[in-house]
């Protein structure tokens, strides 16, 4: 399975959601024999939803949900989301640089006056 990608897996994900993988290991090939052990296991699941955890990668999920999730593939959570720490670097937005760049910051002070505006009586 050496180069395996989900389908709906985007390049820049900064995780990689390996539930098929992981259920193909312990011989589940179908989402509705995978929603079916979770039901058996206390977690029940709308089609909709399986159909997107196993079809893609979640943007969020419960921690009560993937605690089931891996007790059902008897696993832990660290063989369902691989981190991929280089691709967080890569999303990080490049240092900008202003106009006053090679200047040292000063401290802001506040304006002291009359308010523009007074409170209604």
């Amino acid at each position: 399975m050496a180069g395996w990608k989900p389908v709906s897996r985007k390049e820049d994900e900064p995780l990689q959601w390996n539930l098929r993988l992981k259920a193909a290991e312990r011989g589940i090939w179908k989402s509705a024999e995978m929603r079916r052990r979770l039901a058996d296991a206390g977690l029940e699941l709308s089609a909709g939803k399986m159909s997107a955890l196993w079809t893609g990668t979640p943007t969020s999920i419960r921690l009560d949900d993937l605690d089931v999730i891996c007790s059902v593939l008897a696993c832990d959570p660290a063989a369902l989301l691989i981190c991929e720490p280089e691709k967080v670097a890569a999303r990080r937005p490049p240092s900008e640089r202003t106009a006053n760049a090679d200047k040292p910051q000063g401290r802001v002070a506040p304006r002291f006056g009359k308010p523009k505006s007074e409170p209604p009586l």
